[in-house]
């Protein structure tokens, strides 16, 4: 008999497949039924089949990432369908059923079967660190043990969208001047490899000496033309050891300090960190966690090690009894002066989440209003850096044809 592969829904609609044996196909439907299942498709299972050794379905799964707007969609859709009364594992299949994401689709189905089994919902969304950190899987939980958690979901859905939108305007605002010196280092070395050797000839052929900057540039031109593979290969190397430099604990601490310390991209860097802070520490209060364990995600959600340390010594001061406040009003040279005076208020208001959400968005604003200034200021940069580098190079190529030119007329 002929083995069948199905797939399709059981009776709560979560996602089932079974292998059959049978007569035929027709029969699968017939099983299913029986085993209280709805078939979806069906498949006949060959003696040798390709897909016994490729799972494409665990190969997508590998290869796909589950990007921020994706995380922000799911979740504001599922605080919207708990909302209008569906499970949370009913909610949850609709969205597995919806998404195209490989790996999402893969990551929700383990997480109703987690639920199905007996975790609670903050527990099942531990064992995928890497789409879900810290701050929502705390989140979810606080909204779990205060029966809030269509508005945990949906506070939470709010501050992701937040942080994603601010990371891209920081990224757009830089995508601009890395495109513009990329073209320029390509265009120099094409300049090297076939412009300067027949210069070269003419150089030498006039026989005089030349000033410093052309010889800089002709032994330049001479080694990337000999040792083409080798010049490609150290732009590369450089570049991923500078990124794998970055990635180390001095690296980082190097980064921290002097990202700040930019001029215009300094008050950027400390508006950013301000504004991150503020939003996370109020979705999170607001959600009902605690001071402490708020400060201490907060400090994880944190990128520039210096303000991790704050953030740190925060945490230590409220578990002495020390108010909030404090720690961001010794810090001024990191984070303005307004965020510790706002949180204050907040302290003695008894409206701290609030004031950290007001808090937030006056810095988001103030980070959009200034990518959107700084291409104004980066675009007169560049082409100063752009019209000091072709005149340089041209100097130094045109002021040997001069001379050439006048040794001839003589």
């Amino acid at each position: 008999m002929p083995t069948f592969k199905y797939t399709g829904e059981d009776r709560e609609g979560n996602k089932v497949s079974r292998t059959v044996v049978t007569d035929d196909r027709y029969a699968v439907y017939d099983i299913a039924r029986q085993e209280g299942n709805k078939v979806s498709s069906v498949e006949e299972v060959s003696a040798f089949s390709f897909k016994r050794f490729f799972d494409m379905d665990k190969i997508n799964y590998y290869l796909a990432r589950v990007s921020g707007d994706e995380l922000v969609m799911m979740t504001r859709n599922l605080g919207s369908m708990l909302n209008a009364g569906l499970t949370i594992t009913r909610a949850l299949s609709v969205i597995q059923r919806q998404t195209e994401n490989h790996r999402l689709k893969g990551i929700i189905a383990s997480v109703i079967e987690k639920i199905n089994n007996g975790d609670q919902f903050n527990q099942a969304l531990r064992d995928f660190p890497e789409t879900f950190d810290d701050m929502y899987v705390s989140m979810i939980r606080a909204g779990e043990e205060s029966g809030r958690l269509a508005e945990a979901l949906q506070t939470l859905a709010v501050q992701m969208e937040k942080s994603t939108a601010l990371k891209k305007r920081i990224k757009s605002a830089m995508i601009y001047p890395a495109i513009v010196i990329s073209i320029m280092v390509v265009i120099g070395i094409l300049m090297m490899i076939y412009v300067m050797p027949t210069l070269l000839g003419v150089f030498e052929k006039g026989n005089m000496e030349l000033p410093a900057s052309t010889k800089f540039f002709i032994a330049l031109s001479n080694f990337i033309n000999n040792y083409t593979l080798l010049t490609i290969g150290g732009i590369v190397g450089s570049v991923l050891s500078v990124a794998y430099f970055l990635k180390t604990k001095i690296g980082k601490h190097m980064f921290s300090w002097t990202i700040v310390r930019l001029p215009v991209i300094g008050t950027m860097a400390k508006e950013t960190n301000a504004a991150r802070t503020a939003r996370t520490l109020a979705s999170l209060l607001d959600s009902g966690v605690d001071v402490v364990q708020s400060l201490e995600i907060t400090s994880d959600v944190l990128q520039n090690v210096y303000y991790k340390r704050i953030i740190k010594e925060a945490k230590e001061s409220v578990e002495k009894g020390s108010p909030l406040s404090e720690i961001f009003v010794e810090h001024k040279e990191l984070y303005p002066i307004l965020v510790g005076e706002m949180i204050l208020v907040g302290e003695e208001t008894g409206k701290i989440s609030g004031m950290l959400g007001e808090l937030a968005s006056f810095y988001e604003n103030e980070v959009e209003r200034k990518t959107k200034d700084l291409s104004t200021i980066i675009e007169p940069l560049l082409m100063v850096v752009i019209g000091g580098a072709v005149g340089f190079f041209a100097l130094a190529l045109i002021s040997p044809i001069y001379s050439i030119s006048d040794g001839i007329g003589k």
